[in-house]
């Protein structure tokens, strides 16, 4: 029995060339134990020195690719017994009730929903100018990928984040990995954790790499014949007019709220998404990140749409405000509620989304949103739930703002209305089915 041990869970790279030398060897997969480094002593048997090459359906390196990011302790030997499986000639793609081929492929969809949601839910922290700490626990090992891609999207913007699984630090132009943080309670821990650390952070990472030289951190677990993993936004050049209506809303002055407010967040989403889902305005996170539905409301929203088989990446998601309107309260930002001027003032470059995407329904997620669109004061208990066919000829669905599901103090009764919730969007998945 050989027993390979991969210096990390993430380690790609040292599972591919592994598995290329034992396939050539002619190492059947029940002559493997695979494992990945959880000592120093961690020793793995000699390679053995096949010699020759073979080629695998792109497609299955795709697979293999999202799911060894998988948190699963089976991953590295499943993958495995199917890339021997392909060398022997076994055509595995297609065969359609192929047991290992549907783990791996569940394994796969599983890494790439909860990528997506990692860029949507972490939430940063602002440290000090210009630096921000972000803390999050994602459910597979997809840290070190998240972490290039952002690294790559935001070159410059510095920043920290931190996992039970370790931490990743993008500073300078340089990316390196770290230990983690097993839990944090609140602010106060992220803000104890960077004092404690700030000015060891770069002696003690374990490794560091320019973005320039670390193309297989992003590049490997990425599959090779999809779109980069991310979340979609509207296509560079797919709407000119759209595109030209953000750039000229990040300068709005149309109401008094952009002058505390960090930024202008306006909506994103593919271009040809047939639902517009729309919020009442940006919060304390959405106006750091600049993305909408990245903070609390996002997770729970986020959490329902994957319950009722709504993907955020088909939907184009914005909010009636633009613009963050809070109180100050010491270091926090107490989140107000819009008023009329601003909603009125702000219904321009909603409208402008609208006419632009031209979406078949638009689901109003609370008063504001109802209110902005529909021209008048909604009562939401009264018509949550239902298609409401509006002047223009798109149809409204009214529903609940998330965020009012973090605000119900009962547990029981927050369960209810999170259900609740998800039926709401369940219906409009429906809609959405209904031509």
């Amino acid at each position: 029995m050989r027993r390979i041990v991969l210096d990390s869970e993430t380690d790609w790279q040292g599972w591919r060339n592994a598995t290329r030398a034992l396939v050539l060897a002619g190492v059947p997969p029940e002559g493997v134990h695979w494992a990945a480094r959880s000592h120093p002593e961690d020793r793995s048997s000699v390679l053995p020195d096949g010699s020759g090459s073979f080629n695998l359906p792109r497609a299955l390196v795709a697979i293999a690719a999202l799911a060894f990011q998988a948190r699963d302790p089976e991953r590295f030997a499943l993958l495995y017994r199917l890339v021997w499986r392909a060398n022997a000639g076994e055509k595995v793609l297609e065969k359609a009730n192929d047991r290992e081929l549907h783990r791996a492929q569940g394994l796969a969809h599983a890494v790439r929903a909860e990528a997506h949601r990692m860029r949507t839910n972490v939430r940063f922290l602002p440290v000090e100018e210009d630096r921000y700490l972000g803390w999050y626990v994602p459910a597979h090992y997809v840290l070190e990928a998240n972490a290039q891609l952002m690294a790559r999207r935001f070159p410059d913007v510095t920043f920290s984040i931190l996992t039970p699984d370790g931490g990743a630090h993008w500073q300078a132009g340089v990316l390196r990995f770290g230990a983690g943080l097993a839990h944090v309670d609140d602010d106060a821990a992220l803000e104890k954790w960077w004092a404690a650390h700030r000015t060891t952070l770069l002696r003690d990472a374990r490794t560091g790499t320019s973005i320039a030289e670390a193309e297989a951190l992003d590049e490997s677990p990425r599959a090779p014949d999809r779109p980069p993993i991310g979340p979609v936004v509207l296509p560079q050049g797919a709407d000119p007019q759209l595109l030209e209506a953000t750039q000229e809303a990040s300068d709005c002055r149309r109401c008094h709220l952009f002058e505390p407010a960090t930024q202008t967040v306006f909506g994103e989403g593919p271009a040809d998404a047939a639902a517009m889902f729309i919020g009442e305005q940006p919060g304390d996170q959405e106006d750091v990140i600049g993305r909408p539905f990245v903070g609390p409301a996002g997770q729970i929203m986020d959490r329902a749409m994957e319950e009722a088989g709504i993907d955020r990446r088909t939907v184009y998601i914005t909010n009636a405000v633009k613009h963050f309107k809070f109180t100050p309260r010491g270091k926090r930002r107490i989140h107000q509620t819009p008023e009329a001027p601003e909603i009125q003032a702000c219904r321009f470059w909603l409208d402008v989304e609208r006419v632009q995407m031209r979406p078949r329904l638009l689901v109003l997620m609370g008063g504001t949103a109802a209110r902005s669109v529909m021209g008048r004061q909604v009562t939401i208990t009264r018509e949550r739930g239902r298609p409401i066919r509006l002047e223009d000829g798109q149809t409204a669905f009214v529903t609940v703002h998330p965020s009012f599901l973090l605000r119900v103090p009962d547990e029981d009764a927050k369960a209810r209305e999170y259900r609740a919730f998800v039926r709401d969007l369940e219906a409009v998945r429906k809609l959405l089915a209904t031509p």
